[in-house]
């Protein structure tokens, strides 16, 4: 997994809408949360996007782009979204997953798929990370949230 306060290395995913997503386009615009679930059909998972549905209007006001990235392909990430009405962008992979290309796997008795937040302010830096291999470790609302205020302090919001 990566470190905070770390460069952010280059991310390139697959939106749902087809459209290439990378990590550069939002330097020096938006701070991107990316919360990578564990699978689509993990209740827990489902349960920690909510929790980012709910916490919406916060991460707006501070100018961050929360994200979502599933390990299943373009079309079962559309068909989950569409069908939970998740009002972020959706990223999948072509080749792999999300979550291999950041580290987010363990091998423990074959591969494991790990979830997890990264927080990456507008610089480029990873202002907050948090993972693990059960899904009801992996979502760290107070350690996100702590992350979202000292990025409105940072910037005067």
């Amino acid at each position: 997994m990566l470190a905070t306060g770390s460069p952010a290395p280059e991310m390139e995913f697959e939106a749902t809408t087809g459209q290439t997503w990378r990590l550069s386009d939002y330097r020096g615009v938006h701070s991107a949360l990316l919360y990578f679930m564990r699978s689509t059909s993990c209740p827990i998972c489902n349960r920690h996007v909510r929790d980012l549905v709910a916490h919406r209007d916060e991460f707006d006001s501070t100018n961050i782009c929360v994200l979502i990235a599933v390990p299943e392909d373009r079309t079962a990430g559309l068909a989950w979204q569409t069908e939970n009405g998740i009002p972020f962008p959706v990223l999948a992979s072509s080749a792999g997953t999300p979550h291999e290309s950041i580290g987010l796997t363990r091998n423990f008795f074959g591969t494991m798929q790990q979830s997890g937040t990264i927080l990456i302010d507008s610089d480029g830096i990873i202002r907050h990370t948090h993972s693990a291999t059960l899904p009801t470790n992996s979502y760290d609302r107070k350690g996100i949230l702590a992350a979202v205020d000292s990025l409105g302090s940072r910037t005067g919001l």
